[in-house]
This record gives structure tokens, sequence and C-alpha cells, in this order.
């Protein structure tokens, strides 16, 4: 039960809250949005367009969403799996822009970020404002970039098509009295999951659930619109049948609404045929499996919190009998899930042992390869072992080490990224280089200033060396990342009061007076977003 509403309130919420908003604040009101004219090139017409709701109510009313997912427990702030994520995410996004699928007001609005829920049911959602979402259980599920940016590029359909505005218009029919039965069942669940699943099991309640699934029109037009972006983005055309394949095996072996993209995304036989059309022969040939891909897969499903049992068994694969006759794409997976595994059983020493028998699989191939030393890496930091972690990754930035701040960049190499970096720090932090971590780390939210996770442990960095002005202004970015506005405002009182209380030279007068505009700024956004919810109510 506590699944099902979890699901309900992850795939549901967003288009229910809306319904309310237009139901009891009158968005009709606002400014409609004109759909652009479809591209030239093989475009499909919009099956609509999306109402009365403007982009950016749409982007307010994800900001308003996603801070509370930022805030749920099974949020998953994993940089090796964020980054593999973000980079399909961003390739998807380069492709619809080539297309034209991405009208310049969508793609100046809408935020386009990815988070990643830990959850072992198969899913994937978007939310309004261009905020998408997937569990580890997809990515455990895959064993190539072309399967999940099939997965993706779907839900970025539905995004450019404004199939989420679409469907808030037509919950905006709905009495109000229907809405906010289902609202309050919703967020009693957010408090009490049997509480919430009582009052969310009643006829009027499931009728509106239903409706909010995307209808057969809807999800053939994702299909299309989403083919022509993976194939304008690079990735193989046979990546959707092969997606098609995996839910339809998943859908014949479980019945026990663990996948819940299957209840809310039917794989219908005509869908499934339209793709095969489209891919011609290319449905019919087999991908060839990713060696990277697989080895995230596994480490998607540890994440997942499968439970000590199957951890168990993960960690016992490799001594199990037929192991040495598989590949070594297959065999270095399992040893990737038994050494992560290992080490969610607190077996640290096996975990390393595992970790360095799967090296000599992954040297042929640099993405694989990069993937095991990430993984030595983390193993060493758990087992207290920084030394080792900085004799592993490579200089993550040039700035630390003694450059000058506006020679910083980022280095050639391609072996190193997020993953690296926030690891290399946390080793600096505990060998005495506060100064490089925090140099590295500056350099880094100044080119993404929403990175929460970049703004914590810059904040440990400046805390380490006595800065604590610093680190607390860097506290408050964190929670403005993530859209803990009144969670920001408190760092930033806090940084004020110590101000006050411990004047100094002119460094602190000058961080003082950031901190002094970045509250006014957060007040005024948290007025604003209180304006804003007092008029849907």
């Amino acid at each position: 039960m506590k699944k099902a509403v979890k699901t309900l309130v992850l795939l549901g919420l967003a288009a229910l809250i809306s319904a309310a908003i237009a139901a009891w604040s009158g968005l009709a009101h606002a400014q409609p949005w004109q759909a652009q004219p479809p591209p030239a090139q093989g475009g499909l017409p919009s099956l609509g367009d999306a109402g009365e709701m403007t982009p950016l109510v749409e982007r307010k009313l994800g900001d308003s969403i996603i801070g509370e997912l930022y805030r749920d427990p099974d949020y998953l702030d994993d940089p090796v799996l964020g980054e593999y994520v973000n980079g399909i995410w961003r390739k998807l996004l380069d492709g619809a822009r080539a297309r034209g699928d991405l009208p310049p007001e969508l793609d100046e609005r809408y935020a386009w970020q990815v988070l990643i829920g830990r959850d072992h049911t198969i899913n994937a959602f978007a939310l309004p404002g261009g905020y998408f979402g997937l569990h580890t259980a997809l990515v455990g599920a895959v064993s190539s970039r072309a399967e999940l940016a099939a997965v993706m590029a779907h839900e970025l359909g539905h995004i450019t098509q404004r199939h989420i505005a679409r469907m808030m218009g037509q919950q905006a029919r709905q009495t109000p009295v229907l809405v906010a039965a289902l609202l309050a069942g919703l967020i009693a669940a957010g408090k009490n999951p049997q509480a919430g699943a009582a009052m969310l099991v009643g006829g009027q309640a499931a009728g509106i659930q239903q409706q909010i699934n995307y209808t057969r029109g809807m999800e053939q037009e994702a299909d299309r619109v989403g083919y022509g972006i993976a194939i304008q983005s690079g990735f193989a055309a046979s990546g959707f049948t092969a997606m098609f394949e995996i839910l339809q095996k998943a859908q014949r072996l479980m019945d026990d609404n663990d996948w819940p993209y299957l209840r809310t995304h039917p794989l219908t036989t005509q869908r499934i045929a339209d793709m095969r059309q489209r891919e011609g022969a290319a449905a019919n040939t087999p991908l060839p499996a990713d060696f990277e891909t697989l080895l995230l897969a596994a480490r998607a499903r540890v994440l997942s919190r499968p439970g000590v049992d199957v951890l168990r068994q993960w960690a016992a694969e490799p001594h199990s009998a037929g192991f040495a006759a598989q590949s070594a794409p297959q065999r270095a997976a399992a040893l990737y899930a038994a050494a992560l595994a290992q080490a969610e059983l607190q077996d640290l020493p096996q975990a390393q042992r595992s970790a360095d028998e799967l090296a000599p699989l992954a040297a042929g191939d640099a993405r694989a390869a990069r993937q095991v030393r990430l993984l030595q890496a983390e193993l060493a930091q758990r087992a207290g072992q920084p030394r080792r972690v900085l004799a592993l990754l490579p200089g993550v930035l040039q700035g630390d080490a003694g450059d000058a701040p506006g020679n910083r960049a980022e280095r050639p190499s391609s072996q190193a990224g997020r993953p690296e970096l926030l690891l290399r720090a946390q080793a600096l932090l505990a060998t005495g280089g506060a100064v490089q971590a925090a140099s590295s780390l500056q350099n880094w939210v100044a080119i993404h200033p929403d990175d929460a996770g970049a703004w914590q442990q810059l904040a440990a960095a400046w805390a380490a060396q006595g800065q604590t002005l610093r680190s607390l202004r860097a506290e408050g970015q964190a929670r403005l990342a993530q859209m803990d506005l009144q969670g920001a405002i408190d760092r930033f009182r806090a940084a004020q009061d110590y101000s006050r209380q411990h004047p100094g030279g002119s460094a602190d007068l000058i961080e003082a007076s950031i901190i002094d505009t970045r509250m006014r700024e957060t007040q005024a956004a948290l007025r604003q977003r209180e304006k804003d919810e007092k008029q849907w109510r």
C-alpha cells in the first residue's frame, strides 16, 4: 500500500495540484501560450495547445513541487549516476533544439533538471516546468544508453508537447470538491501512508487518478516526437523497441504494481507496431551491450535498497558456479554489484578486493575503466584512506594548486568530472588540504550554481579554514539550490548575526554584503511564492 500511495504522489501530484489551482483560482484569466508551428523537417502537429496555463505558471508549480522531492528521504544525489543520466539528458535537449521541438519560451523558462529517486520500482515522470525524475530501478533495468535515452526522450516529448499542461486543463473541469478530496489524500499520504491510502481508495479519487494518465494519443505523440529527438541526438534507432521488450517482459513476469511506468504509459500493440515500423530493419537488430551502462545499472540496482538478503546474494555472485563462463562485461557487472553490495554490508576489505579484481576486465574500455577507478576511490573513502583516493583520481580543475582565479578552467582531461571533484574534495579535507578543496569547489559552483552537494562541501571546506561567514553563506546557497527558500533564509540570517557579532576586515565586509543581497533576493522569492500559493487557494 505504501508503494501504491507513493506512486500516486509522484505521478499524480503535479496534475492534481494544478487542477485544484485551475478550478479554484481562475487560471483562465492568464494569457494563453500559443503553440509554435511544427518544424518543417518531419515535425508532428501538436494534439492541441496547452490551454490557458502559461510556461511561467508551470515553472512556478514545478519549483514548488520539486522542493518537496528534494527533501524526500528517497532523493538520491549520487554523483556517478547523476553524471551519467544528465549526460544523456543534455544530449536529448540538444537534439530537441536542433529539431525545433523546443520553442524559445519553453527553453528559457523551464528548469530542465533531472532528479533520481532511490526506489526499486521502474518509473520515470515529468513535472511542470521542465523537471524530470526517474527511479534507480529504471537505470538498473537497461544495458545500453539507447534504451534509457528512449524513456527519457519519450518523457521529453511529453514536456515539449506540453501534455502536462493540457492534462491540467482537463482536470480543471473536475469539480473542486473531487479535486480537494484527492489533494487531502495526497497531503495525508505524505505524513501518514495508511491514512492517505484510506482517503485515496474512494471511487471519486480513483476516477480522478485514472484521468491523469496520459491518453493514447498523447502516448503515440510522445513516442514519435521522442523517437525523432533520440535519433537527432545520436542514439541507436532500435532503443525504443529494445526498451519496449524490457517493459513487456516485466509486464508478463510481474503483475504486483511494481511497475508503475506500465500503468501510466500502457504498452498498446498499436504503439509498439508504430515504433517498429519507424525503426524498420533496426528494430530487429539487437543493441550491443554498453560496458559502462552495465556497470552503472549494477550500481543503480544496489542503490535501490533491495534488502540485506539480496545484497548478500549479489555479494556472493562472483563465487557462484558458472560465473567464470560468463562474458567479460557480465562478470564485470557482477563484480561491480558485489563490491558495492559488500560495502553496503560493511565488508570494506572484501569490497576493495572485488573492485581490484574488476579492474583488469574493464581496462580495455576507457569509460568503464573510469567507473572502476571511481568505485575504487569511493571504497577507499569509505575505508578512511584519503591518500589512496588522491592517488586514484586525477586533478579535477585548474585553480586548486595556486592558479590565479582568472585563469581557472577545466583541465582538458576527459577523465575529470563531478564525481572526481567531490571525492577529491573530501579526501583533501581529510588530509589538511581545505584550501585546495575550496579552490576547486569555488570554481565549480561558479559554473554550476545549482549544485547543492558542491555548495555543502564548500561550506565544510570554508569551515575547516575558520571562515565561518563564508561557510554559512555556502550552506544557504545549498538550500537555495534545492528550492528550500525558508531554509536558505535561516542560514543567511545566521550569517548576518555572525557578521554583527564578529566584525572583521574588508574581506568580511564584502562577504557580508553578498549575504545581505542573497537574503533580500530569497525573501522576495519566498514572498512571491506565498503570494502565488495564496492566490491559488
